[in-house]
């Protein structure tokens, strides 16, 4: 399930995945958000807080990343991941900045608030 993370500067997307993640979560919940984002801003900040594994999301939800990704290729200001899982932390701090233009960062969930600073800067 995605949920949106209220009480985020209005620059910024913040979403919180929980339990199974499916392509409706990302059509009906995260797409419309990020498509305004990116809409009214003319650039992506993205908080997402992965209290799942990763091997929750459906498989078309990897399809639905690929596509906002290139759709608004040249908008990524800053993508900030937040999870316990150390092999997507290290990603998001380590590869994703080479696959996107701006930045991203990865958090521990411990840091969630920093996470949250950073994002907003």
């Amino acid at each position: 399930m995605l949920q949106f993370i209220n009480d985020l500067p209005e620059h910024v997307v913040g979403i919180h995945a929980i339990g199974e993640v499916t392509k409706e979560d990302y059509d009906k919940v995260l797409v419309p958000r990020l498509e305004d984002l990116a809409k009214r801003q003319g650039e992506i900040n993205y908080l997402i807080v992965l209290e799942t594994n990763v091997q929750n999301f459906a498989l078309g939800t990897w399809f639905q990343d690929l596509k906002l990704a290139l759709k608004h290729f040249t908008k990524w200001k800053k993508v900030a991941i937040v999870t316990d899982q150390h092999s997507i932390e290290w990603t998001a701090s380590n590869i994703v900045n080479y696959l996107l233009p701006g930045h991203s960062k990865g958090f521990s969930l411990d840091k969630l608030d920093e996470a949250v600073k950073w994002i907003a800067e």
